[in-house]
């Protein structure tokens, strides 16, 4: 390309024999003045999502100067949002080869390391860029959303309250600690933060804040209240996944089965080969005595992949018609790899007293509590084998 020009500009000097051939400083400033237009081309496409016209350009730059940091960062952001990763860090590396500590390629770098899921390659690159930059709430909360990924609980916490610190309200830091909490099983203090965003945006309330306390109250058994939730989460989108889900198991908990059965058979509308929801729907089925159908569901869930709760659900289903042998052969086999499930052993145990097996059925309740774990049911019916 800058031989184009050179030559082209010759051209135009033998047309006219007041010029003179430029010299080396105007070669540079047209050449200059070239890669200037071509990276605010660039830039502008890049914005407007136009990314093979963007990357066009930015090649075109890397013809007249290899080491062009906007060209190479440029070339990063367009593979970075076509999602080709490894490409944008190729990118990104070339451009902190020849400018160390550029805070865009190291944004990016960062960015990808965390979309490839290498989550502490991505924190070690944006605690570089925070030497430079210490109060960019923008990089301090991608770091603490990365130690939150790698379940450092302390490190997390602390960068999203110095978030809070610099900006009170600042969505993503309540977001990420609301997440944090609710990953650590801290519903209470994860309901906390998620209620604050509410407030925050109380006229345009994000539907994954709705679930997400929604999810809370589901977890703490407060399932009247997480309805409240997950309906209004439904207004808004009246096919979301999450606000289903969430409704049809609030009703599970308060055993309004047939209300369940109605919310998991919506889900199955749009997706009919979950296997999770054929499974909650089998249950639902059976919980409302309907055991044929719920056989059905139990068995539709196995054939697309095994299900331990679809063949605990066939289980039952034999106990309740009698079939105590065909329902203690599927509980034993599950037990292999569902060693500290309660619910087997009290289901086993149970058969085994309808069969008149006192012995081994206090000798599947013992065996659970050799484990080291505690459940007042078991208990309770151990005392009842004796």
């Amino acid at each position: 390309m800058a031989s184009d020009i050179s030559s082209n500009n010759g051209e135009g000097m033998l047309n006219d024999q007041h010029f003179e051939l430029p010299q080396d400083a105007a070669l540079e400033n047209a050449t200059n003045t070239i890669i200037a237009e071509l990276s605010k081309k660039g830039y502008t496409y890049l914005k407007e999502d136009l990314l093979d016209e963007a990357e066009e350009n930015f090649y075109k730059i890397l013809e007249y100067e290899p080491e062009n940091n906007y060209a190479l960062v440029g070339l990063g952001d367009v593979k970075r949002k076509k999602s080709r990763y490894i490409d944008a860090i190729d990118f990104y590396q070339r451009c902190l080869l020849y400018h160390e500590g550029n805070n865009y390629a190291l944004f990016g770098l960062a960015d990808c390391y965390k979309a490839l899921g290498q989550f502490q390659k991505a924190i070690d690159i944006w605690e570089k860029y925070l030497l430079h930059d210490e109060n960019n709430i923008t990089v301090l909360t991608r770091v603490a959303d990365a130690y939150r990924k790698v379940k450092n609980f302390k490190k997390s916490r602390d960068l999203y309250l110095k978030v809070l610190e610099k900006e009170a309200g600042n969505a993503y830091a309540l977001i990420g600690l609301g997440h944090l909490h609710y990953d650590f099983k801290e519903f209470e203090t994860a309901l906390r933060y998620w209620e604050k965003m509410m407030l925050i945006n109380q006229e345009n309330v994000d539907i994954r804040v709705l679930t997400s306390i929604g999810n809370c109250h589901r977890k703490l058994k407060t399932f009247e209240k997480g309805l409240a939730y997950f309906e209004e989460a439904l207004k808004s989108e009246p096919s979301n996944f999450y606000a289903l889900f969430g409704i049809a198991d609030c009703f599970r908990g308060m055993n309004r089965h047939e209300e369940s059965l109605h919310y998991w058979m919506k889900i199955l509308d749009r997706d009919s080969a979950n296997k999770v929801i054929l499974t909650r729907a089998g249950d639902a089925l059976r919980n409302l005595g309907r055991m044929e159908e719920a056989e059905e569901y139990y068995k539709r869930a196995l054939n697309i992949e095994f299900d331990t709760y679809a063949v605990l659900g066939l289980a039952l289903i034999n106990k309740a018609k009698g079939n105590f042998l065909e329902a203690l052969e599927s509980l034993t086999r599950l037990l292999v790899n569902e060693s500290k499930n309660p619910r087997l052993y009290i289901e086993i145990a149970e058969c085994y007293m309808e069969l008149g097996s006192r012995d081994k059925a206090q000798s599947i309740l013992t065996r659970f509590l050799r484990t080291g774990q505690k459940n007042a049911r078991i208990s309770e019916l151990l005392e009842k084998t004796k």
